[in-house]
């Protein structure tokens, strides 16, 4: 449902033209506050009548100066502050309604500042302040119904304020949800990726390992080929057996050496002889 948000504004205040009177000098004390009092509501008259012909800037120059001459007037402030809000200057109008709260020592002059004051509030959103605004109105009146419609709008348009405020923080933790999901399974993927890319750089090393130690036995296998077989000594780095013969022995076996050698020697000798030409030939 579609809520009515329309807020209800106090309407200027209305002072009648009065006309400054002679005082004698035993009142002076009392009736120059007086005075300055009665200048200032008619500079108020003067402004109001201006404001109602669309003539701003006199106005405002008027309820300033009305405002100067009287620290007690509140009428001043409070209907500057309702120029302003209606020029939607509002900063500028809260400032003149909480000034007019301030110097009213009237309820109803207090309850009309306060209304406004909620009404300010509206229109910057904070229903909050609003809702203080017009329960302090309340306060000092009340009875006055449009200060309760104002209220009850307020405290509406709060409610539902919170329960969008309510939604939104839902909607963020949901989505804060989603993004922790999402990079859950991003880091998931990675590691995925990363583990495969192990295993691969893993067999890789495991490939080429193999191929160097399929290489070095390559090689070992070759220079085997190169050496000879182990207990297969060359001839001249084989021991001789030791000698298994006595020392007599050893002494026969060295004489029947020499008498062989001796044969054999004498048998060259002989056919050395044996071979020789013999000179026939007779001398002349």
């Amino acid at each position: 449902m579609k809520v009515n948000t329309r807020v209800i504004m106090k309407n200027i205040l209305v002072y009648p033209f009065l006309i400054l009177g002679v005082f004698s000098i035993a009142q002076e004390d009392k009736q120059i506050d007086e005075s300055a009092l009665t200048e200032s509501k008619n500079l108020t008259w003067e402004a109001n009548k201006e404001l109602s012909e669309n003539n701003f800037i006199t106005a405002e120059v008027d309820y300033r100066k009305a405002i100067s001459k009287s620290g007690k007037n509140v009428a001043a402030p409070y209907n500057l502050g309702n120029a302003y809000y209606n020029k939607e200057t509002y900063s500028e109008a809260f400032g003149r309604f909480k000034q007019a709260g301030e110097i009213a020592e009237s309820k109803p002059d207090k309850h009309r500042a306060y209304h406004n004051m909620g009404n300010v509030f509206m229109k910057r959103k904070d229903y909050q302040k609003a809702v203080e605004a017009y329960k302090e109105a309340l306060r000092n009146v009340p009875t006055d119904e449009e200060t309760r419609y104002n209220l009850a709008l307020a405290k509406e348009l709060l409610k539902k304020e919170q329960e969008q405020n309510d939604q939104n923080e839902e909607n963020k933790d949901q989505q804060d949800q989603n993004q922790d999901n999402k990079d859950e399974g991003d880091n998931k993927e990675e590691n995925k990726d990363q583990q495969k890319k192990d295993k691969e750089d893993k067999g890789d090393q495991g490939n080429e390992k193999k191929e160097d130690n399929k290489e070095g036995d390559g090689e070992q296998k070759e220079e085997q080929k190169k050496q000879p077989n182990q207990g297969d000594q060359p001839e001249e780095q084989k021991q001789p057996r030791p000698s298994q013969l006595s020392k007599q022995q050893i002494q026969n076996l060295l004489e029947a050496m020499q008498n062989e050698e001796k044969k054999v020697q004498e048998k060259i000798d002989a056919e050395k002889v044996k071979g020789a030409k013999v000179k026939n030939e007779k001398d002349w």
